[in-house]
């Protein structure tokens, strides 16, 4: 028995034109280990990018919802004179406020689609303050990014309808 006869070989789909024996035409554990190994290799590559993406993508979502939760602020304060107060928060969107100040006039199908007030891309509810520490004639919506924190870096940086000049 030679050492090329002891290797294990896989058989492939079809055997060598060069006429070895067709129990000698596969390919070997090693082989195979390396193409699983590249295989490995190129989909941390491409996962990475990908995931990259799927960060990006949750801010570029933040930003689209709180644009449509902004636009339905200002409807209500068309309908009522004011924006809701922090303590009534965005929940005066889908639900007529019961403590002061009442709105004058109320849609009583609210001013969000569905019924309810969509949770960040990261499933946290949007912060809501009124007058806003940054918009102080109007009312700052934002989230904590990824990381549920104050402050932070790319996707873990607050996001907020303020603009990015005046953002920490």
């Amino acid at each position: 028995m030679s050492f090329r006869s002891a290797i294990p070989r896989f058989p492939r789909s079809e055997p060598k034109a060069s006429g070895e024996d067709h129990e000698l035409a596969g390919f070997t554990l090693i082989e195979i280990m390396a193409v699983v190994l590249i295989i490995g290799l190129l989909t941390a590559v491409v996962g990475t990018a990908i995931f990259g993406q799927i960060d990006r993508a949750r801010v570029t979502t933040a930003k689209a919802q709180m644009k449509n939760i902004e636009a339905a602020l200002d409807f209500y304060r068309m309908d009522s004179g004011r924006y809701p107060t922090t303590e009534q928060g965005l929940d005066a969107l889908v639900h007529q406020p019961s403590t002061e100040p009442v709105p004058r006039q109320y849609r009583p199908e609210g001013y969000l689609h569905g019924g309810k007030v969509p949770p960040d891309p990261w499933g946290v509810p949007y912060e809501y303050q009124a007058p806003g520490q940054r918009n102080t004639y109007s009312f700052d919506i934002w989230s904590f990014g990824a990381d549920g924190q104050p402050g932070g870096k790319d996707v873990d940086a607050d996001i907020g309808n303020w603009s990015e000049d005046s953002a920490n």
